[in-house]
């Protein structure tokens, strides 16, 4: 922190990493499809989530953060030591489950935007192999140092959608209304809108990629290495909190500038059922005209580049740490292949997911759907281990972390259930 005032704002962007690299990921394919989806189909209508999801958004990451650094050791261990390995297992189960259907989408999205580089060309599932072949490269053969580089770079496509909206002129005081003041439908399709919404900002997988990205940043320090830990430091604590709300309202700010544009673009002109990537890549059009497919195509590719590794590190790390396993991003793949397997095999299974026929943009739609239903079960364990002081101790959960990570875990489960039981026909009741 000392370091950073010296050296003004290089000296803060220096020790910006874990946070802002998870709320980049955040904003991956599935997190453009959705947005587009939802801005499309409701216009402005939920704009105001951005500023709900942001502070929870925030406080979640900051709780598996504060975790991580408070014992040292994977959220995935953490929660393992805890609470009875069958309870975590079904957790961890429901993770893999989602971040495999999540890679598979954002594969596919991958693909998609390559082939609309092409102008249909070339197939989309003649690059899907070639993708995933890329991203298990990038994982075995760059190093974890030259990896968090790459994926700070890649985060700049999403500025695409901010400089977009102002070239669209939406009105300024329905974008004032629907961004302060709240618009809620009692409809099937806000309700799985919503949930959508919800389990593409507060992501399952982003949980355990905070907590392991923190174990290994601080395991790769020159001093004070991880093993002799024994407890977070208060500037260590603000170091981390600052990364992570500077990374949170990034996303949260590419979030709603997606949902505004694609309201004011696709919406205001009647476009509410997003089908295909070229009608996604409308959205764009104000910006960039007749190449607006191009700017969407590198904002897919590249947050895909970003987001796959992460979420194949994710479901690796969880693994890892449930069995009692070593490995990170980065020790080398022949000393803990074990870890890279899983990389490889979660990558593959989203391979195969998408010579099923899977639809790109509705796969990116389900994957959020499918996070929002996971999320709910696998946050009340992490905000009861938070508030846990023999565990925690000095550092356990305060009032304002429990109550914004509670409101967000009751929120996502209501909206969860409401969701299902929308589903259910009527029938059953009468």
């Amino acid at each position: 922190m000392e370091e950073a005032r010296r050296h003004g704002p290089v000296g803060w962007l220096q020790i910006l990493g874990p946070g802002l690299i998870t709320g980049a990921s955040d904003d991956d394919p599935s997190g453009i499809g959705t947005y587009s989806q939802v801005g499309s189909q409701f216009g402005y209508g939920l704009l105001w989530t951005a500023l709900v999801t942001f502070p929870l958004m925030s406080a979640v990451q900051e709780l598996c953060s504060r975790i991580a650094l408070q014992t040292g050791v994977g959220l995935g261990v953490s929660l393992r030591r805890k609470f009875p390995s069958w309870l975590v297992s079904i957790a961890i189960l429901g993770l893999l489950g989602a971040n495999t259907f999540n890679i598979g989408a954002d594969l596919g999205a991958v693909a998609a935007g390559g082939s609309l580089l092409s102008r249909g060309v070339i197939h989309p599932l003649w690059l899907v192999i070639p993708v995933a072949l890329l991203v298990i490269g990038m994982e075995v053969f760059v190093t974890y140092a030259a990896i968090f580089k790459i994926f700070k770079w890649l985060t700049l496509a999403l500025f695409a959608y901010v400089i977009t909206a102002f070239f669209a002129h939406p009105p300024l005081l329905d974008v004032l209304k629907a961004t302060f003041v709240p618009h809620i439908e009692l409809s099937k399709d806000f309700a799985m809108a919503l949930v959508a919404v919800l389990g593409t900002t507060i992501s399952p997988y982003l949980f355990f990629w905070q907590a392991s990205s923190e174990v290994d940043e601080m395991a790769g320090a020159d001093t004070n290495p991880l093993v002799h830990r024994r407890g977070v430091t208060a500037a260590e604590l603000r170091a981390a909190r600052i990364d992570i709300v500077v990374g949170m309202a990034f996303s949260n700010l590419v979030m709603y500038f997606i949902i505004l544009t694609s309201a004011a673009v696709l919406h205001t002109h009647g476009k509410t059922d997003i089908q295909t990537a070229d009608q996604a890549a409308a959205a764009l059009a104000p910006l960039a005209g007749p190449f607006a497919f191009i700017v969407f195509s590198v904002g897919m590719i590249g947050t895909g580049l970003l987001a796959i590794p992460i979420l194949g590190a994710s479901a690796s790390y969880a693994l890892k740490d449930f069995l009692g396993l070593r490995g990170d991003l980065a020790s080398k793949p022949r000393h803990r292949p074990t870890f890279y397997v899983i990389l490889a095999a979660a990558t593959t299974a989203g391979v195969v997911m998408n010579f099923m026929r899977l639809d790109p943009i509705h796969a990116l739609f389900a994957t959020a759907v499918i996070n929002g239903v996971v999320a709910p079960p696998l946050l009340l364990l992490i905000v009861w281990l938070g508030a846990d002081r023999n565990i925690m101790k000095r550092q356990a959960s305060g009032r304002l972390s429990l109550a914004l990570t509670g409101f967000a875990t009751f929120a996502m489960a209501v909206a969860a259930v409401t969701m299902l039981v929308g589903f259910i026909p009527l029938k059953l009741f009468s």
